[in-house]
């Protein structure tokens, strides 16, 4: 990782590879978001407490302390997470090599060139919104997180604004199955968030323990509510594994069938046809697909 420190500031200095205003394009899919805000160019988001200004500039990613000046530590926190946000650490020359000979991302690598799978970092975070958007639309699993951060997690005032982060796995831990029913989880949601909370309370369930196992997502999948595509898309977003593949995923569907312009969309032997070419960089495949969803403009 590289980063330049400054007293209000400190500077990333990502790989060449790297688009920023494609990743504000994905993280602004959606007004109900809370986690973070987008005002003209710049993400405003408390990030280890701190609420930072996220900013194009000069080549790199600026980050601003907008109340407090934080201390080495928590630079180095904040840069290390944006570090992950956007997985910066992957190098993408083998996938732009591989998609440029696909007929089905070629000419999305060209359109969307410098995108990265943008992250959910913290596991917990990742688990509960791959949980809450089991079987439902985007908008109704974004307005359960909404209820969930606002309900439950803490926020930072700046300018008569505020700013959420989200709920501590401790407060989660506590809380009773009608807790979440109340917020319009499902009996069987509520169970599995909660009990994931007290397993990784409990120290049964770490980011760093996945990260050493060779078989993720059997051990993802042994845990009460999660199943292939909750682990693929944890897998995925989280643990920046590429070969993560989300098969069965409504979006990825949408994305072939809109692409290729396909009266219905496409089986899970066809997807997995369309996929033999992609071997290694599957995650991103999808991300990249999941990108033509979207529109042009913030």
């Amino acid at each position: 990782m590289r980063w330049n420190n400054y007293e209000a500031y400190i500077e990333i200095v990502p790989p060449k590879e790297f688009s920023f205003d494609e990743c504000l394009i994905y993280l602004n899919r959606s007004d109900l978001e809370v986690l973070h805000r987008i005002k003209g160019d710049a993400i405003y988001k408390v990030i280890h407490g701190v609420l930072c200004s996220v900013i194009w500039a000069n080549h790199c990613i600026k980050v601003e302390f907008l109340i407090e000046n934080p201390t080495i530590t928590q630079r180095e926190k904040v840069a290390q997470y944006i570090w992950e946000w956007f997985d910066l650490a992957q190098n993408l020359e083998a996938f732009y090599q591989l998609a440029i000979q696909d007929a089905v991302l070629q000419p999305l690598v060209e359109k969307y060139y410098g995108l990265r799978v943008v992250g959910v970092p913290d596991l917990f975070e990742a688990l509960v919104w791959a949980i809450s958007g089991q079987q439902i639309n985007l908008t109704f699993a974004y307005t359960l997180k909404k209820r969930l951060i606002e309900q439950f997690g803490e926020c930072v005032l700046f300018e008569e604004e505020s700013f959420w982060q989200f709920p501590k796995v401790e407060k989660i831990a506590v809380l009773c199955v009608e807790d979440l029913k109340q917020l319009q989880f499902t009996t069987r949601k509520a169970e599995y968030i909660i009990h994931i909370a007290q397993e990784i309370m409990n120290g049964k369930l770490s980011k760093a323990q996945l990260l050493k196992m060779q078989n993720v997502e059997k051990a993802l999948t042994e845990i009460r509510g999660i199943g292939a595509w909750t682990a693929n898309y944890v897998m995925m977003r989280c643990l920046h594994q590429r070969t993560a593949f989300p098969i069965t995923d409504v979006g990825l569907h949408n994305a072939l069938k809109e692409l290729l312009n396909l009266e219905s969309k496409p089986t899970i032997n066809e997807i997995e046809a369309y996929a033999v070419n992609w071997q290694g960089w599957q995650a991103y495949a999808t991300f990249y697909l999941w990108r033509s969803l979207y529109g042009e403009k913030i």
